[in-house]
């Protein structure tokens, strides 16, 4: 199963670019080359441009002229910022995803498939269908602009370096379940309070990580 809209090829550069800095995966100062980023993610240098474009505006990187950019120094607050933003947001989006719960059936079942195998299930395979429970939960909220907000403050699957990514799977694919039936119980404050915990626990994993630089 694949999301209704499929992401830009710019945000999914740029969703894994964001989550690596805020984890603490580039170091403060270190260059992001145009060319190698283009040949890391097999694209031309336009899509990555554009990632790069919107990183800057965030305040994690420096664009330099036609060669990339420079990896800005952040702190806890800046981590902190980002991600009770998109929990503010994306609590929203699952409250109202309540209203529209046909839209949610294929990926119910997808999730319902992951939760039958969350042992084995995959660090590929796992990303792709957060990927999927995440937008199909935006495109249910109804509501062009909260999608394109979420999408610009996505940031893939929260495992920085010092998080053990089965017991994060695992984790994930349970407070997925709690969301969800809080949703499918039309609960929408319930709902806005199991999204607002999942991705808190996720800013968790991203500061641990930043601290392990």
């Amino acid at each position: 199963m694949k999301p209704t809209e499929p992401m830009p090829v710019r945000i999914k550069i740029a969703s894994i670019l964001r989550r690596e800095i805020l984890a603490g995966e580039f170091a403060p100062g270190e260059e992001l080359s145009l060319t190698d980023l283009g040949a890391r993610f097999g694209v031309s240098r336009t899509p990555v441009r554009e990632a790069l474009q919107a990183l800057a505006s965030e305040g994690l990187i420096q664009l330099r002229m036609n060669r990339g950019a420079i990896v800005q120094k952040i702190d806890d607050k800046f981590i902190m910022d980002h991600f009770e933003i998109r929990a503010l947001l994306e609590s929203e989006a699952a409250a109202r995803a309540t209203k529209h719960l046909e839209q949610l059936l294929p990926m119910a079942q997808l999730h319902r498939s992951m939760l039958e195998r969350i042992s084995t299930v995959e660090q590929e395979e796992f990303v792709a269908y957060n990927q999927t429970f995440h937008m199909s939960l935006w495109e249910a909220a109804d509501s062009q602009r909260l999608t394109h907000f979420l999408m610009d403050l996505w940031n893939g699957s929260s495992i920085g370096k010092t998080t053990d990514g089965g017991e994060h799977r695992v984790k994930a694919l349970r407070e997925h379940e709690e969301i969800l039936q809080c949703i499918f119980l039309k609960e929408p404050e319930k709902a806005r309070e199991a999204m607002r915990k999942h991705l808190l626990r996720s800013m968790e994993n991203i500061l641990a990580s930043y601290h392990n630089q």
